[in-house]
């Protein structure tokens, strides 16, 4: 069994096909999917697929869409959480420091999330580009008992090693199946084995050989493939062991 532990299965991109995408993913072993919150408008959508038994739902506020975002938003977000205790975890949320001019405004909505993550007692989905080391400075202060997910990570040993001892797990997906992310492959390879988790960010974040299509869960399949052989490890433990790091970090229930 596989958990693609983080995927947009709300977003518009599979609604000609989400019924077949399910299948697809079933047929190789993927059998449960943990899929983020984005904006506002989108958490019934979310909300509307944590009703089946094999999807876990995330609430958050993600930064890449802060235009989007408005004051209500973040005063909202526990009034929806609090209202659902199905909610697994707050995210997606973070830092996205390609956006320069809107860093400030992302800084100011990744703390609110993150004191409501503390608050709550619930683990955190962090979205952490070129921040790695500003994200970690500030994970430290705060000192979130639940942990949470660094999600897409891209960085360096030393880094996931940080991350790691504040009581996060990385999230691995389409980047390392690239043999040119040699700096994050070596990392892979150096997890501990409670460190990780697999996912895919459908329907972006594409994986080698599929350059230019959309992303589906089915193909969480291959980044296990690829973390296997840079573990020297066999698939069956590298998908047991993050499948059991999910249900951990989620509270996902085995029944």
């Amino acid at each position: 069994m596989l958990i693609d532990a983080h995927c947009h299965l709300d977003f518009p991109d599979f609604d000609a096909d989400r019924e077949a995408m399910f299948e697809r993913a079933r047929a190789v072993g993927v059998e449960h999917f943990v899929v983020p919150g984005t904006t506002r408008s989108r958490w019934s959508a979310v909300l509307a697929l944590g009703e089946r038994a094999d999807i876990s739902v995330c609430l958050g506020l993600h930064p890449y869409f802060i235009a989007e975002h408005v004051d209500d938003d973040v005063e909202a977000l526990p009034h929806a959480i609090d209202a659902h205790p199905e909610v697994v975890a707050v995210g997606e949320c973070g830092i996205d420091a390609r956006f320069t001019e809107t860093l400030d405004a992302q800084w100011a909505l990744f703390d609110a999330q993150l004191r409501l993550a503390k608050s709550r007692r619930l683990p955190v989905v962090i979205h952490c580009v070129r921040a790695n080391d500003p994200v970690a400075k500030r994970l430290r202060q705060l000192d979130l008992p639940a942990g949470g997910l660094i999600h897409a990570f891209a960085g360096s040993e030393e880094q996931a090693k940080r991350f790691i001892d504040l009581g996060f797990v990385v999230g691995l997906g389409g980047a390392v199946t690239h043999e040119r992310a040699q700096r994050l492959r070596r990392a892979v390879a150096s997890l501990p084995e409670d460190g990780y988790v697999l996912e895919t960010d459908s329907p972006d974040m594409p994986m080698a050989g599929y350059l230019g299509m959309r992303n589906e869960p089915a193909r969480v399949v291959k980044v296990c493939e690829v973390v296997a052989a840079l573990r020297d490890q066999s698939f069956d433990n590298v998908a047991a062991q993050s499948t059991a790091n999910a249900y951990r970090l989620f509270g996902i229930s085995k029944e």
